[in-house]
């Protein structure tokens, strides 16, 4: 998931330890200032700061903690921002259900990770029941 398979730049940014809701206030912050780097329009900017606020949410409910990696990108004259949220957590046993409007697994309006996917660009998800969950997201300037 590093690197820059896209042909394109990647800067590397402090990982955020998602272990308390100071961490996703932190995170919040980081992708809030990526994004205005990155020159993403303030709609977009908004959109990613709201992906990456649920996907750090249930990083740190659902998956007992972990990080978000976030980095900005350049290819092809453009600009953007890559976060990659990760756990070592239970992982998601179906997550054809997970990524279903309306579906919770706890107490929530059931918009996480089907929200987050609708805002972004590019989603990738990788989980394996007992090992952990993978999500990385990347919201281009337009």
């Amino acid at each position: 998931m590093s690197g820059a398979p896209y042909g394109g730049t990647a800067q590397q940014r402090d990982d955020v330890v998602l272990d308390s809701s100071a961490g996703v206030v932190k995170a919040r912050q980081l992708v809030r200032t990526l994004a205005q780097e990155a020159r993403l329009s303030l709609v977009d900017q908004t959109k990613l700061v709201t992906a990456a606020s649920e996907l750090a949410r249930n990083t740190l409910v659902y998956g007992g903690g972990g990080r978000m990696q976030a980095e900005t990108l350049a290819a092809n004259g453009r600009t953007g921002v890559r976060l990659t949220f990760s756990d070592t957590g239970p992982g998601i046993p179906d997550v054809e259900l997970a990524l279903t409007d309306g579906w919770t697994s706890g107490g929530g309006m059931g918009l996480g990770l089907s929200g987050a996917r609708r805002l972004v660009d590019e989603f990738e998800l990788e989980t394996e029941v007992g090992k952990g969950t993978q999500v990385v997201i990347v919201k281009w300037a337009r």
